[in-house]
């Protein structure tokens, strides 16, 4: 390995978010004291960079209950976005998408036949969890639930979800339906990520459909002490009360998950010391920004004799608040030198970042531009070169 320091001014970010740190969803440990929950298992991510600030049992398997709505809500929501549907689609209730197959549990209260348009089922899913509208939905947008479910099981291949499958569209219990705290808050944050019209239905607090009003259940949208916009919440007897919540501040993002408390109330309560531990005690840097480049290094065999390194999607890591000014970074190139052809954002090595002597994160060194071969000619002078230098070393 090429090792070389690189030492640079940190700036604070705006909110956006990296695939690759998504799906990551690191585990960093700082040393700082976590909060004590009654939860069977619990995430707390940084939405940015993807670390996970603490968390317990962060992949153990567990019934979602009516987390799994995000995940149908998502599908419904890229389907609206490639155009495969429209908000103003109307959909015929069917048997099995009225209100009445769904005694005792969340529903929209959807009549049997009645025509309802696609943006009032978005809302019935996600602000009210109606299990009636998620089967509406689905037999609309896929022909059918199973199909349906297909669509949200190729989302968890997708997103790179170890500990995840669904089997209904709205969660209500089924042995072959798990998910896992760290899986859900990867899947929150593709909501927030890849459909921002679709994250702002998770904010609303009520909704009225067919003269009946019903309150989101995440009471956290009311709780003025936080700027808390999402997401969803879940209960059955199986799984106890679920909760995904997202929250944010000037320049950090926040997603936790609790899963199996025992409580309706608990699971807000668990969830706010989360948050709080966490705005407490990190923060988010965008060291590098989409188009900066980091170094320009030799190529050979190209038709360009240099390389710009960069990134082609905005960076972030999260540190302790305050630890800025500590932090340093150095690149790694995966190999001594640099031989055409390359691909634009192709990775050829790392940015590693260092905290009091650990390295803490790492983002992909990419090549900021295609670099094709050389002709014959070139190819021939740069052996010629390697094989002097080759000579020396």
């Amino acid at each position: 390995m090429l090792k070389n320091k690189l030492f640079k001014s940190l700036s604070l970010c705006a909110l956006a978010v990296s695939a690759t740190n998504i799906a990551n969803a690191q585990d960093i440990d700082y040393g700082i004291a976590a909060p004590q929950l009654n939860a069977q298992t619990f995430v707390l991510m940084d939405y940015n960079s993807g670390a996970v600030l603490t968390s317990l049992n962060a992949d153990q398997r567990q019934y979602p209950a009516s987390l799994t709505k995000m995940m149908t809500s998502y599908v419904l929501g890229q389907a609206i976005k490639s155009g495969k549907v429209k908000n103003d689609d109307m959909v015929t209730v069917t048997e099995s998408s009225w209100a009445q197959k769904f005694p005792g549990s969340s529903k929209m209260f959807l009549n049997l036949n009645q025509q309802v348009s696609i943006e009032d089922l978005n809302k019935g899913i996600i602000i009210v969890s109606g299990n009636d509208a998620t089967v509406a939905v689905a037999e609309h947008v896929s022909g059918s639930q199973a199909a349906f479910i297909d669509e949200m099981n190729k989302y968890v291949q997708q997103f790179g979800l170890k500990n995840t499958h669904f089997a209904t569209v709205h969660g209500l219990d089924d042995p072959n339906q798990y998910s896992s705290a760290r899986d859900m808050a990867i899947i929150g944050a593709h909501v927030i990520r890849d459909l921002p019209e679709e994250y702002k239905l998770y904010s609303e607090k009520e909704y009225t459909f067919n003269k009946i009003k019903q309150p989101n259940r995440n009471g956290l949208l009311w709780d003025k002490t936080m700027n808390v916009d999402g997401m969803k919440t879940g209960h059955t007897d199986k799984a106890g009360y679920n909760l995904v919540a997202s929250a944010y501040n000037t320049n950090t993002r926040l997603i936790s998950v609790v899963m199996g408390v025992p409580t309706y109330k608990g699971r807000e309560v668990e969830s706010k010391k989360l948050l709080q531990w966490g705005f407490a005690n990190f923060e988010t840097l965008k060291p590098l920004a989409a188009g900066q480049t980091v170094l320009e290094q030799s190529v050979y065999y190209g038709d360009v004799s240099k390389a710009q390194l960069g990134v082609l999607q905005d960076s972030y890591i999260t540190i302790p608040k305050g630890k800025s000014g500590e932090l340093k970074a150095r690149y790694e190139l995966e190999k001594k030198m640099l031989e055409a052809p390359f691909a634009k954002g192709q990775v050829v090595g790392k940015v590693i970042y260092q905290l009091n002597g650990k390295d803490i994160a790492s983002v992909d060194l990419q090549v900021m531009q295609e670099i094709q071969e050389a002709g014959i000619f070139g190819k021939a002078w740069d052996w010629m070169i390697l094989t002097v230098k080759g000579l020396f070393n």
